[in-house]
């Protein structure tokens, strides 16, 4: 925009930059700008809009992964999430980023070193696009490092955990450059992954794998055979699927990095094939848990079968036609299915499925598309052997060259008329993603039990992650029992056994037991009085003379513990004639708990409010 202001016979003219000021200033002095800032205003709206929505995807894991679990781990399951957000977001910002997008002299094929603690000034070119691209890449981050917390839980220490989800950047943000970064190895090469099911979901489900390996199964887990162990919370499952199914739509869509020129068509067609995808993967798991189950459905099988279906679509999401995306999405949900029981035959205890759902899915759909991976482990089990072999055969089947987007680098799959090169690219991207995955963290969790032990006490295991490592008590799951039958043993229980049940007011409680006490009291004495009215009855001798018409008796009231005992114990000031008891709580009190006896039910209410100071003690006036 231009504005003219003339003064005489001079002229000054003043320009204000455009939207796209800030890239034409880099691109002619400064540098050819990475595809990561290539970025204009409409396209920067839709990064942050896809961003704060992938954010989400956080709540759902949560949600899915406390809902599988015990109930007396569901709030530390929640816990691990937040700090996969605190921790893994934070050295992200201090050295992932950078290790995965870095611009610096020291790059390398490897890993590229520059960009730590990215900050860029107001006067920077790509001031907006920089944070922009941030933003983004760290949503994909933090949810890598939660695949993993399902994998361990309910016997994780959650110390260890902190220290693993502070570091676990690392096992992400690596591969992520050698298929994302200009630097990488992988995308020199040709190899293609849209919305990240290889840097994301395969390494998440490798190392929820190695994690769930190295710590073991679960006490008890597999006593009784290997059959699925009961929810914790089916509802709380549920909805979290609904909002990941939410978060998917983001993920994939968002990932055309863009709505400039053509890419908001294909943002578009994302979205839809990625529905297509889980109407695919939810109808084959229907059929399979109907046969499974003697006609009943399992909520575990739908719910992981869809998230399946979701993994399965996402490398290549605007690369496909309809058609595609669903028999995709019902094969992913297929080896999903299937693949969970085998799990746990190999007696790898993965309580939500992240390994069967990130790690199985993700091979399906990254060779679907256009880049394959291979199995968690390549030496566990012929079916992953199936299973890798089945991925490289699809990646030449379905992927499309994408008109106007440069996605393949003009590359098709073999019935698409292309080329057996990208079988190559894909193969060697699955091999290298895969090992970084399972050995990374192998090593890592390594290193973290050498400094704390990252498995539970099975003491504490027994109790409980809510009780034992945030002193969260539930009530009517089995705590009690379990510390009943742990008091005989030599441990420090006094600090959890002390904690309050959650949903209570420990305040109000001892204001209730102090009424109550108060009101016990109050009966007895009455009680009592009676009793001893009752006998000097007995013992007076009544007069044989007739009393005169209206008249009364005055009765000579006797002491009883201080006090004197009227004939009927009704005269006495603390009885009203009512029949009911009168307490008061404060010194001068102005409320009263009028407190009735009917038989052997005791009954109160409460009056005004008083001014006393202290309400939380109840005492007879």
């Amino acid at each position: 925009m231009t504005n003219a202001t003339t003064m005489g016979s001079t002229t000054t003219t003043a320009t204000t930059p455009g939207p796209g000021a800030f890239q034409s200033y880099a691109r002619n002095n400064s540098y050819v700008i990475p595809g990561l800032y290539d970025l204009n205003v409409e396209d920067t709206n839709w990064v942050l809009t896809s961003s704060f929505i992938i954010f989400t995807m956080q709540t759902g894991f949560g949600m899915l992964e406390s809902g599988c679990v015990s109930v007396k781990n569901e709030v530390n399951i929640m816990m691990k999430n937040i700090i996969d957000i605190v921790l893994g977001g934070f050295t992200y910002w201090l050295f992932g980023y950078a290790m995965a997008f870095g611009r610096g002299e020291l790059n390398n094929p490897f890993v590229a070193l520059g960009d730590f603690l990215i900050d860029p000034g107001v006067s920077d070119p790509l001031f907006g696009p920089i944070f922009a691209a941030f933003l983004f890449q760290l949503s994909f981050s933090t949810t890598a490092t939660t695949i993993v917390s399902g994998a361990m839980a309910e016997r994780c220490n959650f110390k260890a955990y902190c220290i693993f989800s502070f570091f676990n950047t690392i096992v992400y943000c690596i591969p992520a450059g050698w298929v994302w970064g200009e630097h990488g190895f992988l995308k020199n090469l040709g190899v293609v992954d849209i919305a990240g099911s290889g840097p994301v979901h395969l390494i998440g489900g490798a190392s929820a794998f190695a994690s769930a390996a190295i710590l073991g199964p679960r006490l008890g887990r597999y006593a009784k055979g290997t059959d699925p162990l009961p929810l914790g919370n089916p509802v709380n499952a549920c909805m979290g699927l609904f909002v990941l199914w939410w978060g998917w739509l983001a993920f994939n869509s968002g990932s055309t990095y863009g709505v400039s020129g053509a890419k908001w068509a294909y943002a578009a067609r994302a979205a839809v094939m990625t529905m297509m995808g889980s109407f695919g993967g939810g109808s084959f798991s229907i059929i399979y848990s109907m046969i499974n189950n003697d006609g009943r459905m399992d909520v575990v099988d739908l719910i992981n079968g869809i998230l399946a279906s979701l993994v399965s679509v996402t490398a290549g999401c605007y690369l496909y036609y309809a058609w595609e995306a669903i028999l995709i999405g019902a094969i992913g949900s297929a080896l999903c299915c299937f693949g969970m029981p085998l799990f746990d035959r190999m007696g790898v205890d993965d309580p939500v499925g992240a390994s069967s759902v990130h790690g199985i899915a993700g091979i399906w759909g990254k060779k679907h598309q256009v880049f394959p991976v291979c199995p968690p482990l390549n030496n566990t089990s012929q079916l992953f052997d199936s299973l890798y072999l089945q991925g490289v055969l699809a990646v030449g089947l379905f992927a499309d060259n994408p008109l106007r987007m440069d996605t393949t680098g003009g590359r098709s799959g073999l019935f698409k008329g292309g080329g057996w090169y990208m079988l190559g690219v894909q193969s060697l991207s699955a091999l290298c993603l895969a090992c970084w995955g399972v050995c990374s963290t192998f090593i890592l969790l390594w290193l973290i039990n050498k400094v704390v032990p990252i498995r539970m006490d099975p003491n504490e295991e027994l109790l409980g992650a809510d009780l034992m490592e945030h002193r969260i008590r539930h009530t009517q799951i089995g705590i009690s029992r379990a510390l009943s039958a742990l008091a005989p043993i030599q441990l420090d229980l006094d600090d959890v056994i002390d904690a309050p049940p959650i949903g209570r007011n420990p305040g109000h409680e001892r204001c209730v037991d102090e009424i109550e006490a108060a009101s016990q009291k109050l009966h007895q004495w009455r009680q009592a009085m009676d009793k001893f009215s009752k006998r000097e009855e007995q013992s007076t001798p009544q007069p044989a003379k007739m009393r005169p018409a209206g008249g009364s008796r005055r009765r000579t009231g006797k002491k009883f513990l201080g006090m004197t005992v009227h004939g009927t114990g009704k005269d006495n000031p603390a009885y009203d004639r009512d029949g009911s008891v009168t307490v008061r709580v404060g010194g001068d009190a102005k409320e009263a708990h009028q407190m009735s006896v009917i038989g052997s039910e005791q009954s109160y209410q409460v009056g005004a409010s008083d001014r006393n100071n202290d309400r939380n003690f109840a005492w007879i006036d």
